[in-house]
């Protein structure tokens, strides 16, 4: 992996062009599992800046809904680009927006829960994710939230199994996350943009506004893809495994590192 820039190192100019900031969650705005109070306090910061925050995640949709609901969020994208929520504050509804079909997520279920019992089968030490019972799109195994952590040789072994049934997989800080369908974060996050704001994010004029936190493998089509793209400082333990590393990295880890990257950005308001 090519070692990402300092955070101290990127431009003032462009910090100051950023009118969007898009996230992941777990290990960027939290830290041990748990979110910090400078992270939920930056969000707060960014919003009352006017600059619009959406969380990218790979969690499922039971806790998209909360988030939406409750977080300073425009909205979010979960389950790693299966769909996005948005709440209407006006109206008081929840705009939900899927990739696939309902009677498609249905079959994918099916085979997924054959998985379930492969993937377990052949690696013992996994678990299913507690999170599970709350997804619509995806399996999520566990391999180092609530069990392990896994060895690289399980983990890879998990992958081999889904992408061996023509799933999707991809390896977060905690979990492997297995779908059909040609979707990921980004295809979700250009959707998001093009029905919310109207916006192409195609265009480099749009897209230098755009900034992307994360610190794991499957952020990766959105750090190759947003020159903007930030990873905090324990996305360097996943260097042999990044091809595609964010263009900065903040000094601190996780939702600490997030709050380094807002006030970065919020310096640029005063």
């Amino acid at each position: 992996m090519t070692r990402p820039k300092l955070l101290a190192e990127c431009p003032v100019q462009d910090l100051t062009q950023i009118r969007y900031v898009l996230t992941d969650i777990d290990d960027t705005l939290t830290l041990d599992g748990r979110l910090p109070a400078c992270a939920y306090t930056a969000m707060e910061q960014l919003a009352q800046a006017g600059i619009e925050l959406v969380p990218i995640t790979g969690r499922p949709a039971g806790w998209c809904d909360l988030i939406a609901r409750q977080w300073p969020v425009a909205g979010i994208v979960g389950e790693n680009g299966a769909f996005y929520f948005r709440y209407d504050e006006t109206s008081r509804r929840m705009i939900r927006q899927y990739t696939r079909s309902a009677e498609q997520r249905a079959a994918d279920r099916e085979q997924l829960n054959h998985l379930r019992r492969d993937i377990l089968a052949a690696v013992p030490r996994a678990a299913i994710s507690a999170d599970q019972a709350y997804r619509e799109a995806d399996l999520a195994i566990d391999f180092a939230e609530d069990v392990g952590p896994l060895s690289r040789d399980e983990i890879g072994e998990i992958v081999r199994l889904f992408e061996a049934r023509g799933a999707i997989a991809k390896v977060s800080s905690i979990h492997v996350n297995g779908w059909f369908g040609n979707y990921d974060k980004l295809s979700m996050t250009r959707q998001f943009f093009a029905d919310i704001w109207q916006i192409d994010i195609d265009d480099p004029a749009k897209r230098i506004q755009i900034a992307f936190a994360g610190d794991s493998p499957n952020d990766q089509p959105m750090f190759s893809f947003f020159s903007q793209s930030f990873g905090v400082a324990n996305v360097l333990n996943f260097g042999d495994l990044l091809t595609q590393p964010p263009s900065y990295v903040t000094p601190a880890s996780g939702g600490h590192g997030f709050a380094e990257l807002a006030q970065a950005i919020l310096a640029t308001r005063t």
